[in-house]
């Protein structure tokens, strides 16, 4: 009898497969197998996030102190910010070394026991890789601008003449001049997509790729589990082809995912790459041999644009024009990160109407098209509109990927210059720097006044408090991981029967969720059909579960309401 339990019980576990064709069973394992799928993804920078010597500045030692801290709010994978040895003129994305960690965050010996005690705890540990440039710092290129036979001369890109759109194709405009800056030394010109102090690299030379290999498998073999890389379309370029419309060599990604996957087969590159919807498949690959995630910039823009207006076709539709993606690829959607909110991709009246609501001083504008906030700032510190803005990143087709203090509702300091507005010290408590430091003073000033004042908002006050934002972004990071039909299932955009509000289905393995949320801040209803489906779990809340009435599911939302429900299936 137990024996014929047990058969049975392993019969009941195979049907959602036996369910489907050999061909979706087999997209399924593809799925499966691959751990960034379903991650939840916290962005840091060592520098600011604790301090272990009292020097004012965060290190690794200070990070691995707060690991805990991370492990409890349900984190897979840790995405840090450059630490490698800068002069630090663009917050470390100016790197002088590839191979070290920079003296003033800790050793490499301090970063081993950090990814040691990341693994400790199940949390995998992605690094930025910065290989569109270097420093200007960097000995490759001191010794490029000796004279015009120097060794490392041809690992950078150079001009005899001033090119004629040396002014055109800047990544950041109003601050930034030109793309070609004459090195006054040989007299030549040399090509930089950023600041002049950043000269690119020249991946045509096939030492320049060589040596990005030697990087890749250095790291890999620190333990790490991937990269994020910094400025995809720029390191792809043909070097001369042009600023503004330059030709791209994509088989570069996927040499560098064959190279990397050969030194750790479950490695995962999350590629920055700020591209149009029918570019998608060239970054991810024909056959999902490319990077093998990309941030949703073109999605995100739309999401601010509704969350600014409450207009959400030009979202579905951007949600709708990203859906298709190779089985091996995922998205990474985020609402913020290290630089400014990019809305490029919007029209100029779509623009002026997010910086309306969210950045009317121009001192919160960036670049001509972004915005240099946080979230709660953006959203008036409106905690319903804070929740449904979050709860829909984790309820998005992709992996979230959350900005170090972000689960307190930290704030800004646009006193500070461009980007490092976002990039303050960590919040620990109530205590002198935050907590942060024991220096008297900190690197760079902690928050300290007003609502987002580190004396009313930080993590000890908010983890003593059920209540908090802390808490709640806990448990829907749980919510999150307890339905892996987001990360792996095909996706539905529904008819909600209102316009305010936004209903997505996910099916995996006969298994469905329906996520609704609530743009407007006044109640609205909605009238989902409900098929052969008799009743949703509501997945946040007992006892109030929704059943199905004259085929139609009916759900009331409060003003940026929003709702987590599985679908329980009849079978025909």
């Amino acid at each position: 009898m137990k024996n014929f339990v047990y058969k049975a019980s392993l019969f009941f576990l195979l049907i959602p497969y036996l369910a489907f064709s050999q061909d979706k069973v087999a997209e399924v394992k593809v799925k499966e197998n691959f751990w960034y799928k379903n991650s939840v993804i916290y962005n840091l920078e060592v520098g600011v996030f604790k301090d272990s010597d009292g020097d004012g500045r965060g290190d690794f030692d200070g990070l691995i102190e707060k690991l805990d801290y991370i492990k409890a709010l349900g984190v897979d994978a840790i995405w840090l910010a450059p630490f490698q040895p800068s002069p630090g003129q663009d917050d470390g994305y100016d790197v002088a070394d590839f191979y070290g960690v920079d003296e003033k965050l800790g050793t490499s010996g301090d970063f081993a026991e950090f990814v040691h005690q990341a693994e400790k705890r199940g949390i995998r540990v992605i690094i930025d890789l910065v290989i569109n440039h270097t420093s200007d710092q960097h000995p490759w290129f001191k010794n490029s601008r000796e004279n015009k036979t120097s060794r490392y001369r041809d690992w950078y890109i150079w001009s005899k003449d001033r090119p004629k759109d040396a002014d055109k194709g800047m990544v950041f405009p109003g601050v930034q001049k030109e793309v070609w800056t004459l090195d006054k030394k040989t007299n030549e010109y040399y090509y930089h997509r950023f600041y002049d102090f950043q000269p690119d690299l020249n991946f045509a030379n096939p030492e320049v790729m060589q040596e990005s290999q030697r990087i890749i498998g250095y790291w890999l073999n620190q333990g790490i589990s991937g990269f994020r890389l910094d400025a995809v379309p720029f390191i792809i370029e043909v070097p001369k082809t042009g600023s503004e419309k330059p030709k791209l060599d994509f088989n570069f990604l996927r040499d560098m995912r064959q190279f990397a996957q050969s030194r750790k087969a479950d490695v995962a590159i999350l590629g920055e790459a700020n591209v149009m919807p029918e570019e998608n498949q060239n970054y991810f690959g024909q056959n999902g041999d490319g990077i093998h995630m990309m941030f949703n910039f073109y999605a995100n823009q739309y999401l601010f644009y509704a969350l600014a207006t409450g207009d959400l076709k030009p979202f579905l539709k951007a949600i709708q024009d990203t859906k298709k993606i190779p089985a091996a690829s995922q998205w990474a959607h985020f609402l913020r990160n290290h630089d400014e909110i990019d809305l490029g991709r919007l029209t100029d009246k779509q623009r002026n109407e997010v910086y309306a609501k969210f950045g009317p001083d121009t001192s919160m504008q960036l670049y001509k098209r972004g915005i240099r906030r946080r979230l709660a700032p953006m959203l008036g510190n409106n905690r319903k509109h804070i929740e449904l803005a979050y709860s829909l990143l984790f309820s998005l087709p992709g992996a979230p990927v959350l900005r170090y203090g972000e689960e307190l509702g930290m704030g800004d300091d646009l006193t500070l210059k461009e980007r490092l507005s976002v990039r303050t010290p960590m919040q620990w408590n109530d205590e002198k720097n935050a907590g942060f430091t024991t220096a008297e003073k900190a690197f760079r000033p902690v928050i300290s006044k007003g609502a987002y004042g580190f004396e009313n908002l930080n993590a000890a006050k908010q983890f003593r408090d059920p209540n908090s934002l802390l808490r709640w972004t806990t448990d829907i990071i749980q919510l999150r991981k307890s339905c892996p039909e987001i990360g792996l299932g095909e996706y539905t955009l529904l008819e909600s029967g209102s316009p305010d509000i936004l209903a997505i289905r996910y099916d995996y393995l006969g298994k469905s969720i329906i996520v609704l949320h609530n743009f407007n801040e006044k109640q609205r209803q909605a009238a989902i059909s409900s098929g052969t489906s008799k009743i949703l779990y509501d997945l946040r809340a007992q006892n109030l579960d929704i059943k199905s009435e004259n085929g139609k599911f009916s759900v009331s939302l409060d003003g940026y309401g929003y709702k987590w429900y599985r679908v329980d299936h009849i079978m025909p």
